[in-house]
């Protein structure tokens, strides 16, 4: 097996362990943790995925992140993947999960802030190139098509996280 995580149904329960390739083949619904990092002037960091990318190859996307590992919260998956993606060690505080219906499969995403005031040493392995920008800026890219979709309805409930007919589940 390769990389184990939980399937949950659509309340958020786990059903049991499965393997994540397996998961994304069925459409079972399972965890991904993200992370919306931002400096101390309120700027969001934004990222360019590497070409070799097996997912979202050359695309831009507000968020790190990535699947919860087999029995981690999704806090403890968000904390994991700023380090690995980052070398940023903090807790991010939770904002908000939605049922994602995803371009590749649909899952549970759990969308974690986090204000950045140290150096970061971003992986090559997940990141291309990064910038910090403002509000105003992250928006204008979150409508170009070489954004990760998937990031663009995460953007759409992070600044609407309260609307009457998309409300979160928590």
């Amino acid at each position: 097996m390769g990389e184990l995580v939980d399937r949950v149904d659509e309340q958020d329960q786990v059903l049991g362990v499965v393997d994540r390739a397996e998961a994304i083949r069925k459409g079972w619904l399972h965890r991904i943790a993200t992370i919306v990092c931002r400096d101390e002037d309120g700027r969001f960091l934004v990222h360019r995925r590497p070409d070799g990318s097996s997912r979202f190859p050359g695309q831009y996307n507000w968020m790190l992140g990535g699947a919860a590992d087999v029995g981690e919260s999704y806090e403890e998956a968000a904390a994991r993947e700023l380090s690995e993606e980052l070398g940023v060690h903090a807790a991010p505080r939770f904002v908000l999960k939605f049922l994602c219906a995803g371009v590749i499969s649909p899952y549970w995403l759990g969308l974690h802030e986090v204000v950045i005031t140290t150096p970061i040493r971003p992986s090559v392995e997940e990141v291309a190139w990064h910038d910090w920008l403002t509000e105003p800026e992250l928006e204008s890219l979150v409508q170009q098509q070489e954004f990760v979709p998937d990031a663009r309805e995460a953007f759409d409930w992070y600044r609407n996280p309260s609307r009457a007919d998309r409300r979160p589940l928590s």
